[in-house]
């Protein structure tokens, strides 16, 4: 199986392509779509929008994973990353992917086995997971690694248990 896994934000949506053959999960590609801060936000999301069209062509992956939105105190961002998600959601269902959505928590508890992990232990632990010789960078990337990972151990689940999504 072949995730797509994405780390919404305006300035910077990480990405991350993982794979799992044989019960071995290898990372082929991850990174970050960046936006630049004196563009208008339509311009911005519009950046959003055709970078991930563009990986999910390149990768054809079977289904893509994504970050649900985290509601802190900042109201602004909280819109801002909001939109940026509505945008990667359109991309993928425009793609004819099955989208499964994330909460922080279950990604953090899918990969440390702890809710409360931080980022280090977040980034070492995705690391160690895919055999990665650094820690993947920028965290908005090991972020996505982290999702797609953690819908590689849920479907895995699903499928022992005899659920589906």
């Amino acid at each position: 199986m072949r995730v797509l896994g994405i780390d919404p934000g305006t300035a910077i949506t990480g990405y991350g392509v993982v794979e799992e053959e044989t019960g071995n999960v290898r990372a082929l590609t991850f990174g970050a779509i960046r936006t630049p801060s004196d563009r208008p936000l339509a311009v911005r999301l519009q950046l959003i929008y055709r970078g991930v069209q563009q990986l999910t062509r390149e990768w054809q992956p079977n289904v893509a994973a994504v970050e649900e939105l985290f509601f802190g105190s900042n109201v602004r961002t909280a819109l801002s990353v909001g939109q940026a998600r509505g945008v990667v959601l359109l991309a993928l269902a425009d793609a004819g992917l099955e989208v499964i959505e994330y909460t922080p928590l279950v990604v953090k508890q899918a990969i440390t086995g702890y809710g409360g992990a931080d980022k280090a232990q977040m980034q070492e632990m995705v690391r160690l997971l895919l055999g990665l010789a650094e820690s993947p960078y920028p965290d908005d990337a090991a972020d996505a690694l982290a999702v797609a990972i953690c819908h590689l151990h849920s479907s895995r689940l699903a499928a022992l248990s005899g659920t589906s999504w």
